[in-house]
């Protein structure tokens, strides 16, 4: 993501914990932090998409009913969130000054470009809507013609933005092969379907980001109602012979940490590259919204 700023409102205060992990390499990368944030709002909750600006200060989070909000991470010298700034909920609009109708206003994934334009990608009406700025009124994107296949809870989940700007989608699930996911790529002004993504382990796609080293970072959930979530992330590279797996950098067991479902990448002013990911409580008073954070590199 490229820096960005935010107007914000009070202080909330959370919780912070190191939780248990499973990494599959060689264990040097520190342990995730997670941080519990709460704000006393009866649309907050049910977050599905995050921005998080370089140096890992500032951010916007969307959740799954078109609101979005704006805040800040207040760190310790560790870089640790100890606590959260944010302002108040607002709606996304339509393409006047009407908020998001009920049925169209499942926004999925949220991704924005170096001049600031943002792009959310909606399940239930499956598509792809254009803000030149969050507060701002809507512009659809053409659709592929796959899109209208994707019915229900299923579409598009994973946005992200290359370093050439190419806007990439990932939906949670395949309408063909189950163990291939297409990557739709929307580039000078129309979609392609160029690439697929691997499937493996019951694993589904719900959040993606660009690193500054060119790997496309996908983070996966896994479910079952008695183990609770599961949580993934994996790296891949994309070049002309399609997208490779490069390694798998997390990995949680069952119930280690709530639904998972949003992902963005920042880089530190120590030039540390983080991943940063934030949970869907589904507004149920028994689940959290959380943030955990990674450390990728040294």
């Amino acid at each position: 993501m490229r820096p960005f700023g935010f107007a914000l409102g009070a202080l909330v205060i959370g919780a912070v914990l190191a939780l248990p992990f499973s990494w599959t390499q060689d264990g040097t990368m520190s342990a995730p932090k997670a941080f519990t944030w709460s704000f006393p709002d009866a649309g907050f909750g049910g977050f599905s998409g995050l921005a998080v600006a370089q140096g890992g200060l500032d951010f916007v989070a969307l959740n799954d009913r078109g609101a979005w909000i704006a805040g800040r991470f207040n760190r310790d010298e560790q870089g640790d969130i100890q606590s959260i700034s944010q302002g108040n909920l607002s709606l996304l609009k339509a393409r006047g000054i009407e908020p998001l109708s009920r049925f169209r206003n499942d926004s999925e994934d949220l991704a924005i470009a170096a001049d600031g334009t943002a792009y959310v990608g909606f399940e239930g009406v499956a598509r792809v809507l254009r803000y030149r700025s969050l507060d701002g009124v809507a512009e659809n994107l053409p659709d592929h013609p796959d899109f209208a296949l994707y019915a229900g809870n299923r579409a598009f989940e994973s946005l992200a933005i290359d370093q050439v700007g190419a806007l990439y989608v990932l939906p949670e699930r395949s309408i063909y092969d189950p163990d291939q996911i297409p990557l739709y790529r929307f580039d000078k002004g129309g979609w392609t379907k160029p690439f697929y993504l691997p499937k493996s382990n019951g694993f589904d796609p719900v959040s993606a980001d660009f690193g500054p080293d060119g790997g496309l970072y996908v983070l996966e959930r896994r479910f079952t109602f008695l183990e609770g979530f599961a949580s993934r992330l994996r790296k891949f590279l994309i070049n002309a012979q399609g997208v490779q797996l490069v390694e798998t950098l997390f990995e949680s067991p069952f119930g280690t940490y709530d639904n998972l479902e949003a992902l963005s990448l920042w880089e530190g002013y120590d030039g540390i590259l983080r991943a940063t990911m934030l949970s869907d409580d589904n507004f149920f008073m028994f689940q959290k919204t959380q943030f955990v954070e990674l450390t990728l590199t040294r």
